[in-house]
């Protein structure tokens, strides 16, 4: 059997593992989707009246536009709980107990990737549910959706890896559980709430050149049927540069761990 093979043979058992986990634990994945459903119906039933107004609407229009933000702060919590798992995997042995089979190396690390991503998709869905049962709605057709899935899932696997990256820096899982937080956070400091052009400069700034700002506007245009060709440009060069970032620091880590 070639070496390719045996890492796809490997990787899909690590992939099991990390589905039964998900299968055993349920909440994981409800929790995952539980604080942005939350920011969700707290910017739009408390905030979504005034700043929908600002936005020459009202509350359905505020909706409409926060979704991305609130899709693109679930995939970061998500990368949140990866570190956190691969961290738990180093600190209790069971990668040391790995190390002595013989297995594909890297099949820790995609195992680790590829249950993240389907848990991740599965907490989207939740949160995009909630958002059409408050009353989002969208005229984009089924190419603009899939275009939706695409980005989201390309976006899952960067940020993933760089969970993964995060999680085996860490010393303690309680590090891993903290460094992946400003994922969360960044759709705050971008076009995620508001627009980036009632910001102050020097925020402005940031905003409009943070990577979040153009997966989340790629998004919304999508879902709007407005051209998306520069913003989607710039959320695949992002998404290639963190994902290739995390993969080769995270496989830096795994093959230095004697």
């Amino acid at each position: 059997m070639s070496s390719l093979a045996l890492a796809v043979r490997d990787s899909s058992t690590m992939l099991r593992r990390n589905l039964r986990h998900m299968r055993r634990y349920p909440a994981m994945t409800v929790m995952l989707a539980g604080m942005p459903v939350i920011f969700l119906l707290l910017f739009v039933f408390v905030f979504g009246g005034t700043l929908g107004a600002g936005l020459g609407g009202g509350r359905a229009e505020y909706l409409t536009y926060v979704l991305p933000g609130i899709l693109l702060m679930t995939i970061g919590g998500a990368a949140t709980g990866t570190s956190v798992s691969v961290a738990m995997d180093m600190t209790e042995g069971i990668v040391a107990r790995f190390r002595t089979m013989a297995i594909a190396r890297v099949s820790v690390l995609t195992g680790h990737v590829l249950g993240s991503i389907i848990q991740t998709l599965i907490g989207l869905v939740i949160v995009v549910g909630i958002a059409v049962a408050v009353g989002f709605r969208s005229d984009a057709g089924p190419g603009a959706w899939l275009g939706v899935l695409a980005v989201l899932t390309m976006v899952s696997f960067a940020f993933t890896w760089l969970g993964v990256a995060l999680g085996m820096a860490a010393k303690t899982v309680e590090e891993a559980s903290n460094t992946p937080l400003p994922l969360t956070l960044l759709p705050f400091l971008g076009s995620g709430f508001v627009p980036t052009d009632t910001m102050p400069a020097g925020l402005r700034q940031f905003a409009e050149y943070q990577p979040y700002t153009p997966i989340m506007e790629t998004v919304r245009g999508l879902l709007a049927g407005t051209p998306v060709g520069a913003d989607l440009a710039a959320s695949a060069a992002w998404c290639a540069a963190i994902a290739l970032a995390g993969y080769v620091w995270a496989k830096w880590n795994y093959n230095k761990q004697r």
